[in-house]
């Protein structure tokens, strides 16, 4: 990078650590730094939810998702405008009423406290993990940028952001949240434009969708029903809707950003607009990797994005790299120029026009084929390296194309993405791993300096582990999948809990409690089995709670009917 590039990244990140301390400073109690005070307009917890979500991770590696499977990413989130209006109605006045510091607490007025610790154990262990995946992918661009150990810009990228988050807590996260929200917005929609601005002279927005769309990648809505297909309408708006409804409904990361809210009418508003507002702006976001692909078809792309794996095995297998490169070159001119024919012929639905998507079809096939085959290469060798370049794509495009100045602000801004959740996650699990558990636990009743001491002690333990989790998450591929994956892992089962709690009055503690359990290993066999798509076990999880409940209700009845 650039001098400019380093002093607009330094810059930025400087300033949003600066007023994250300087906004969070005078905390005294935990109602403070956990709870923001229950002081948060609608608008901050509208930024809140969406920046707890859009994590690093979505700005990383969703355009590197759409660049290799497709667009049809997107259908994933329609589920979730119908999850936010259920929470709206059910989940959100209770958790105002009870004034809640993390939403496991209602579990011990409604059933007991070892279904409570279950439930906030099920959510640390699942959220932990996904914390430490979340300050890897940031991490990436430190190692490829800085050309350091990746193991030394894990402990960078996930050291930095605990200093505001360990000071401020609620308060400090809520604002700077609104900060880095906004700068990522703005810098990625002057991303897309630059994009279109570097196409090839005559190449136009329009042009440029056209390609993307004979390419492939603009499947927004996939119909065909199969319950392996990871990304179809089906999966989107039933697995989407449960998993959208555990998330926003018991993760306490975000159950933790509408509570903060002054009151029920603004934590509902700005829930209801994180429902609206999030699936156009994936659909943005994924875009711009359907129009990367579009210029990579005009213009040379590299043989591997993660351009360390590739120089590893240039080292270490100079002559297979050489074959590799030379069938790439000549597949990369064949490509462009069929690329280009195809922009000619548009206009007319010729023969010649037919013919011309046949040949490029054929084309990109056997360009995927050979990443297939460069991609084993690398994975085959000794190099502990991401297992596919999908999280370098974006990043390539970045460093090699866009002006000075704006590489940095765009490096700036995975940083900012990925601070948002994190922040938000750390302070999830300082409160629950504090209240529901160290609390319950132990025979101490801390006064409020003595509580506040703890929970920022509980902040800096979680910063600790999530950053030892990011240094196993180089094996995860896709990130944006894995952290979708290892959460529906656990949040069927949990949402289930909420489910019988809401509507089942019968059910008991012990039930449920031993319900949960009996889900949560279903779950993790369907998984390991490979039965269905990822986004059904959050439906199974649900659903199984539920049946084993009642099934133990209906033993329990004729248990009392024998006796």
């Amino acid at each position: 990078m650039s001098n400019l590039d380093w002093t607009v990244l330094i810059f930025t990140l400087v300033v949003v650590v600066v007023y994250g301390v300087f906004i969070g400073r005078g905390q005294k109690s935990n109602a403070s730094y956990l709870k923001a005070d229950n002081k948060m307009p609608w608008y901050i917890v509208l930024l809140g939810i969406m920046a707890t979500q859009a994590s690093a991770i979505t700005f990383l590696s969703a355009p590197g998702q759409a660049y290799t499977d497709g667009m049809r990413f997107v259908q994933y989130y329609f589920g979730l405008p119908l999850a936010m209006i259920v929470i709206c109605i059910t989940f959100i006045p209770i958790f105002q009423r009870l004034n809640v510091y993390t939403a496991y607490e209602y579990l011990e007025n409604r059933f007991d406290k070892k279904t409570r610790v279950l439930t906030s154990l099920l959510f640390l262990f699942s959220r932990g993990l996904s914390t430490g995946i979340s300050i890897y992918a940031p991490s990436i661009i430190l190692s490829s940028v800085l050309n350091w150990n990746i193991y030394l810009t894990n402990v960078l990228t996930g050291g930095i952001l605990l200093i505001y988050t360990y000071v401020g807590g609620a308060k400090a996260i809520a604002h700077t949240q609104k900060l880095q929200f906004l700068i990522i917005l703005g810098t990625m929609a002057f991303a897309g434009y630059l994009l279109i601005q570097n196409m090839p002279d005559g190449i136009g927005f329009n042009d440029a969708l056209y390609l993307a769309g004979k390419s492939g990648k603009l499947n927004v809505i996939t119909t065909e029903f199969d319950w392996k297909d990871k990304y179809n309408i089906w999966s989107g708006l039933i697995g989407g809707f449960f998993l959208a409804l555990s998330y926003f409904g018991t993760d306490q990361s975000q159950v933790g950003r509408y509570i903060t809210a002054k009151d029920n009418t603004n934590a509902k508003m700005g829930l209801l607009l994180n429902g609206l507002v999030k699936i156009p702006m994936q659909f943005a976001i994924l875009m711009i990797g359907a129009l990367l692909f579009a210029f990579f078809s005009l213009k040379p792309a590299p043989i591997y994005f993660n351009e360390r794996s590739y120089q590893h095995l240039k080292e270490t297998k100079p002559e297979q790299a050489a074959v590799f490169e030379k069938e790439h070159q000549e597949l990369q001119i064949q490509f462009n120029a069929e690329s280009k024919e195809i922009l000619k012929l548009k206009e007319n639905n010729s023969p010649q026009l037919i013919k011309a998507i046949q040949d490029f079809k054929k084309t990109q096939t056997e360009v995927k084929a050979l990443h297939g085959r460069v991609e084993e290469a690398i994975n085959n060798s000794s190099y502990n390296a991401e297992k596919t370049d999908t999280n370098y794509i974006f990043l390539y495009f970045v460093k090699n194309t866009l002006p000075a100045g704006m590489i940095g602000l765009l490096f700036a801004v995975i940083f900012l993405a990925s601070w948002g959740s994190i922040s938000a996650a750390l302070n999830s699990l300082a409160a629950c791993s504090l209240k529901d558990v160290h609390l319950i636990f132990s025979k101490e009743i801390p006064d409020d300096a003595t509580e506040l001491k703890y929970s920022r002690l509980h902040t800096l333990a979680w910063g600790i582990f999530s950053i030892g989790v990011a240094m196993f998450a180089t094996q995860m591929g896709s990130l944006i999948e894995a952290v979708n994956v290892l959460g529906s892992l656990f949040y069927g089962p949990i949402l289930g809990i909420f489910l019988v709690a809401f509507y089942y009055k019968k059910i008991t503690g012990s039930n449920v409690f031993i319900a949960a359990i009996l889900s949560e290993i279903a779950v993790i066999a369907v998984y390991q089995f490979d039965i269905v798509s990822f986004l059904w076990l959050n439906v199974i999880g649900a659903a199984a709670v539920i049946i084993f409940s009642a099934i133990g209700l209906l033993f329990y009845k004729q248990k009392e009917v024998n006796s």
